[in-house]
């Protein structure tokens, strides 16, 4: 493909991106593809000849799509949402273009300074403490900040990494020697909810220290009560308590952990204190929420997935550390082919010492993009239209009478279930009922959600956060629910 194939190329390409979401509401969002179906449609060896495009486009079509689940349908309602927006896929088309592998400052500048800035802006637009910033207002840099890691997956292990460099500090401070340390590693102990997701436990198995986890509340939350009793039990056990995670809005129900009082353990108990908000991190680019989330200005890191709820494509997690001196220290490794910058290396990051990876892609283009185009105003007016939504939907379930909510509304998702009395039979039977809803609502193809068990009882957990929905297709998911669950009693009376 010659330059000039490629301009007519990507041009074709464009209105065929154009066309999916044009479209994608009338598919339905659930792929109804068997497993293995791709391997009996393409050739099991790579092509010893160049193909031509038009085939390649025709496959993507006829193969590619209807194996599918239409993330960016906006009659998706599954998990939490997978955004989407045009201005993010054009700052990921310049990425592309430019294709550097932004491991350090001097390989690609404007990439590492750009995300600098970039996370700057997220930063205070989400309200963050001074302390993340990484530019004071005077214009010296601090001691903390921000980079872009892949998933909320990736920034709860590099947390843990630089927790587990602060403990290590702390523990040479009370004399004990390298080789002393290194017996005791393994009696490290970080902290989650049964209610965290499972990110954190998988982190300690790739780090190698030992996890707890804490029954959460009546409210699903990790309590400071809870968390100090633990603690307590674990010293008592010759263990070493060195890291918690509290939760901005759980994967099943989206409660919010007692931040402030985790904080108060954390900081008596000496440990690393990290906010996992993946999900609803972003509704705090609107001031009313942000009293929900007092103590993340306590906290040693804060992460969110702008790949979720803030309108820029997969994958684009931003991970805030107040101080970045034990995260750098802890993953830096230094070779002759990586040079650095002499001299003055004010607003010199090598990001390569924030993260796994060496090797990283130019991400903060995208987030840029989103950040200019709909300008602050346009992201909490799409974020406020979810929310009002999420309530409408509360309201039509509670209208109905058969549903009842099982948590608070206070974001984007909504959790219900069929009411017990509404079909006689013991808890298993409601359970059953719930879960074939769940079924009948994906197998009938208009919409698509997902359910999950919290403590035994079995719910439906729609969540509104399509790029692109409007009231008409929350109103499509009420009809569903409705209809389906008229269907089941009938059958089951």
């Amino acid at each position: 493909m010659d330059i000039n194939e490629f301009k007519m190329r990507g041009k074709e390409m464009i209105d065929f991106i154009a066309e999916y979401y044009e479209n994608v509401d009338s598919m339905p969002p659930m792929s109804s593809v068997k497993p293995g179906y791709l391997y009996s449609l393409i050739p099991h060896e790579a092509p010893e000849e160049p193909e031509l495009f038009e085939n390649i486009q025709q496959d993507i079509q006829t193969k590619i799509v209807p194996g599918m689940m239409h993330w960016q349908s906006s009659n998706f309602f599954g998990w939490y949402p997978c955004n989407s927006s045009f201005p993010a896929m054009l700052g990921d088309m310049v990425s592309s273009m430019l294709n550097v592998a932004g491991f350090s400052w001097i390989c690609s500048p404007a990439a590492t300074e750009l995300e600098t800035v970039v996370m700057d802006w997220l930063g205070k637009l989400i309200g963050l403490d001074s302390r993340f910033i990484a530019i004071k207002e005077d214009g010296t840099e601090g001691d903390g900040g921000g980079v872009i890691q892949g998933t909320a997956s990736e920034a709860h292990i590099v947390v843990m990494i630089a927790a587990r460099e602060m403990a290590v500090d702390r523990l040479k401070s009370y004399g004990i020697n390298s080789n002393d340390i290194d017996m005791i590693r393994h009696t490290l102990v970080a902290y989650f909810s049964d209610q965290t997701h499972s990110a954190g436990q998988k982190a300690t198995s790739i780090i190698g220290c030992q996890a707890r986890i804490i029954p959460s509340d009546a409210s699903f939350r990790l309590t400071k009560c809870a968390l100090q009793a633990a603690i307590t039990k674990d010293r008592q056990d010759g263990l070493i308590p060195f890291f918690v995670c509290a939760t901005f809005g759980t994967t099943n129900t989206a409660a919010i952990d007692d931040l402030y009082g985790i904080a108060d353990v954390a900081d008596s108990e000496h440990l690393w204190l990290h906010i996992d908000a993946a999900y609803a991190g972003a509704a705090l680019v609107c001031p009313e929420f942000r009293p929900l989330a007092r103590g993340i200005e306590r906290a040693h890191s804060f992460n969110f997935n702008a790949h979720k709820w803030l309108l820029t494509n997969f994958d684009c997690s931003a991970l805030w550390v107040a101080d970045s001196t034990h995260l750098v220290n802890a993953l830096s490794i230094e070779r002759e082919y990586l040079p650095k910058v002499k001299g003055a290396t004010d607003f010199v990051k090598d990001y390569r010492n924030w993260e796994l990876p060496l090797g990283r892609r130019f991400r903060a283009l995208k987030l840029w993009f989103v950040m200019r185009m709909y300008g602050a105003s346009g992201i909490r007016a799409y974020i406020r239209k979810h929310v009002k939504e999420a309530k409408w939907l509360e309201a039509q379930l509670l209208e109905d009478g058969r549903f009842e909510i099982m948590a608070p509304v206070v974001f984007g998702l909504v959790v219900f279930r069929v009411k017990s009395g509404i079909i006689a039979g013991s808890a298993c039977d409601v359970n059953k009922t719930n879960a074939e809803l769940v079924r009948r609502i994906n197998n009938d193809g208009r919409v698509f959600l997902v359910g999950t068990n919290i403590r035994g009882v079995h719910v439906l957990r729609p969540n509104i956060g399509s790029t692109y929905g409007t009231p008409e297709n929350t109103a499509l998911l009420v009809k569903v629910i409705k209809e389906c669950t008229t269907k089941i009693i009938a059958e089951y009376s």
